[in-house]
């Protein structure tokens, strides 16, 4: 497959007419350089994350032997342990349990009392952005929003906020396609020093506790089942990587594609009512998750292919978000668009428990940028980060 190249700065510029081309060719394509099927079209993709003879995990029901997987290397554990007991890694039971108890804490009425905080730094931020003169959008508004957002929700002093974003883009390196040994050793790094972290921050809130999301985790039970220290840590980071690193890249893909296309941006100036539709269609249009992956716990057919157990499957969420089976003119950006099932947050038991969240910071800095930075304008090209995985930029430097 030639066209699909996830190292190549081409295809990391824009990946889609790629994916145009697996879509054509069919519905599975084996990988060799990931030994991974790529799946491409949103209807499969779409039900393969629903599908119960996949898996996030396989170790509830195999072994790596018997499942033909080399087991992972031991000097990476520190990563393993934080990562591995989260409930994105994890497959009923364990992972129904975690949902149910996080849920208890996360409600959406949690999610709803944050809105005037959210509103609020976003306006700061942008003002601050527009009394520079400008700068980049990235370090200015698209990474300290989310970071502040989803730190007071658990509770993190605004001192060790600038803790987070390195150590959850240090271990977000494991998640590309053939991470490097470099990129694992940062990742076991600020895995172990990420986790020591919450571990004392867990242990504070234990003993004084408060109204932040820890504190919630702590306390939230069902049926006499609480949270172990490990889900604990694991959920912490879980939610603080997460609930940052899709808004921050949605944020910078979005301007950037606006940029790239002044009739729809000219349009949203003029019509804030397009709002809703337009946080949907950016998140559509230029996937901050481009890839997910699925073990084959029993074999599955997609049109005629039968991958069996043991494999391992990257379900094409920017390919998928693209399939012209579903979204009329896909490759066009349409604010406009009402008919969008887009799977930028996944699908099945592992959607985004944090995309309400996600949502509201999203329509809350496009509305200040909109508000306090009409003239809002590209400062120079953007460069491209090199993940293919995560999407996202270095910079997004900007004139107001």
């Amino acid at each position: 497959m030639p066209d699909f190249a996830p190292r190549s700065p081409a295809f990391l510029a824009d990946p889609y007419p790629a994916y145009a081309e697996l879509r054509a060719r069919g519905r599975a394509h084996y990988y060799e350089p990931s030994d991974q099927w790529l799946v491409p079209h949103h209807a499969d993709v779409s039900a393969l994350l629903r599908e119960r003879r996949l898996g996030r995990s396989y170790g509830h029901r195999f072994t790596h032997e018997e499942f033909g997987r080399t087991p992972p290397d031991p000097g990476h554990e520190p990563f393993h342990e934080l990562n591995d007991q989260g409930m994105l890694e994890l497959e009923p039971p364990d992972h129904t349990r975690i949902r149910r108890l996080v849920s208890k804490a996360f409600t959406p009425r949690t999610v709803e009392q944050l809105q005037p905080y959210v509103r609020r730094l976003a306006t700061e931020l942008v003002a601050r952005l527009v009394e520079e003169g400008g700068g980049d959008l990235l370090t200015a508004v698209a990474e300290p929003l989310p970071v502040a957002v989803i730190a007071e929700m658990l509770g993190v002093p605004e001192t060790d906020r600038p803790l987070l974003r390195p150590w959850s883009a240090a271990i977000c390196g494991m998640y590309e396609l053939n991470p490097s040994e470099e990129t694992a050793r940062h990742a076991v790094t600020a895995s172990a020093e990420f986790s020591a972290y919450l571990r004392e921050l867990i242990a504070a809130r234990r003993a004084t506790p408060g109204g932040d999301l820890i504190s919630g985790l702590i306390a939230a039970h069902d049926e006499g089942e609480r949270l172990t220290e490990a889900e604990m840590v694991a959920t912490c980071a879980l939610l603080l990587n997460a609930g940052h690193e899709a808004t921050v890249n949605a944020t910078v893909n979005g301007w950037h594609a606006l940029f790239r296309h002044p009739a729809q941006l000219a349009a949203l100036r003029a019509d804030r009512a397009l709002l809703p539709t337009a946080v949907e269609e950016l998140m559509r249009y230029d996937t901050p998750l481009q890839l997910f992956e699925r073990w084959v716990l029993d074999p599955v057919d997609i049109g005629g292919t039968t991958i069996p157990r043991g494999a391992e499957v990257a379900l094409l969420f920017g390919s998928a978000n693209h399939d012209p089976a579903v979204f009329a003119a896909p490759d066009a950006l349409d604010l406009a668009r009402r008919d969008n099932p887009h799977i930028s947050f996944s699908a099945g038991i592992h959607y985004c428990i944090g995309a309400p969240l996600a949502r509201i910071e999203l329509a809350a800095s496009m509305a200040a940028l909109l508000d306090l930075a009409p003239a809002l304008r590209p400062a120079g090209e953007p460069v491209r980060k090199p993940n293919f995985v995560i999407r996202g930029l270095e910079g997004l430097p900007v004139a107001v």
